[in-house]
């Protein structure tokens, strides 16, 4: 686990196929703000990151580059509306639209190489799964189907129906994914075969993705419940309820796994750390503003996690003391994205602000 193998990369929406949330990279000791660059155009992707260059697409279907000097380096419009956050491998950017196509663009010639249709919206961003031989990626659509393509071509792998639109990343371990849906009903997917392996029914719908760490998950309902699923080999072998309904708010983020802790940010405003063996609580911080989709990142020894009035805290892992603030005077729905040194965030309204230590 840790956002990607190049230290100045973060290549998926939550670093890493997991969709953990959780780097060994740590934070600056002083951040402050390097530079911004503001596009001006409302956007609902987080930003990803490859060698220190930032991309997201916004809504009008605009991909933006910006290196880690601020200076703009691609720019790509895909001509239709965008709220998923972009896949990064190996140069190439895939991306899914509101009108339901999975396109794979390359960053090296500024075209789109192939691209995949679906019947329904793609709101969330794929990710990558190994099978047989190949590399593939895996996404859900609003028409109900979550999809295994071939990375290089875009031919069609294969595909599994649900019963009900998929609006969230799937969490992908081995050949595995997981994902759960506003039918309530959390799911393991073979991708080799495009055939469900188990499932588990929980208390209310699912709105967001599930994070895995080692033979765990962890995920949320829309009632509050903070679930931690044991997994083998496919299978679910077994249940706990780590955080309680009636102990929190509703559960609209993905949750943070550290080695050792979950970070769960709710919406009563508080961010919840629950020690993962004792499945008690070390500590909860009352954020400032109102929560929103936005969700903890963990680096090393800090936990770095935006409200959706735009106010960004570090606290410290352990303790849940506050190291450091910034308010960023525009509403923040994007997770962080963290490389060597520095971290990302991006607004609603386009603006990216990179953080890096303060050299005084």
């Amino acid at each position: 686990f840790g956002g990607g193998a190049d230290a100045m990369d973060w290549e998926l929406f939550r670093g890493d196929e997991s969709l953990s949330g959780y780097t060994r990279r740590s934070l600056p000791e002083r951040p402050t703000l390097k530079w911004s660059h503001k596009s001006g155009v409302r956007t609902i992707s987080s930003p990803v990151v490859k060698g220190g260059t930032a991309y997201w697409c916004d809504v009008k279907g605009v991909v933006r580059g910006v290196s880690l000097q601020g200076e703009p380096t691609f720019e790509f419009d895909l001509g239709t509306p965008v709220e998923a956050t972009p896949l990064l491998h190996d140069s190439m950017l895939y991306i899914g639209t509101t009108e339901g196509r999975l396109n794979a663009l390359s960053l090296s010639r500024c075209d789109t190489l192939w691209s995949y249709g679906t019947e329904g919206q793609i709101s969330a961003s794929p990710n990558r799964v190994q099978f047989d031989g190949r590399d593939a990626i895996v996404f859900g659509s609003y028409d109900n189907y979550l999809y295994c393509v071939d990375q290089l071509s875009g031919e069609f792998l294969n595909r599994f129906v649900s019963g009900y639109y998929i609006n969230g990343a799937v969490a992908v371990k081995d050949k595995y994914a997981l994902f759960g849906g506003c039918d309530a009903w959390l799911r393991v997917i073979d991708c080799a075969e495009g055939v469900m392996t188990d499932s588990l029914q929980m208390t209310g719908y699912i709105p967001s993705s599930a994070a895995l760490a080692d033979e765990f998950a962890y995920v949320g309902d829309y009632t509050g419940n903070i679930y931690e699923i044991e997994l083998g080999d496919g299978r679910i072998l077994g249940q706990r309820v780590v955080i309680e309904a009636d102990d929190g708010g509703e559960y609209v983020s993905v949750p943070a796994v550290s080695p050792t802790t979950i970070y769960v940010l709710t919406s009563d405003k508080y961010l919840h750390a629950i020690d993962r063996k004792s499945g008690e609580r070390k500590w909860k911080y009352l954020l400032k503003g109102t929560v929103g989709e936005s969700s903890p990142v963990v680096a090393d020894d800090a936990v770095v996690v935006c409200t959706r009035t735009g106010v960004v805290s570090v606290l410290d892992a352990e303790s849940g003391e506050l190291r450091w603030e910034y308010d960023a005077g525009e509403q923040i729905v994007a997770s962080p994205a963290v490389v060597k040194d520095h971290f990302y965030i991006l607004t609603s309204r386009g603006t990216l602000l990179c953080f890096g230590e303060d050299e005084k």
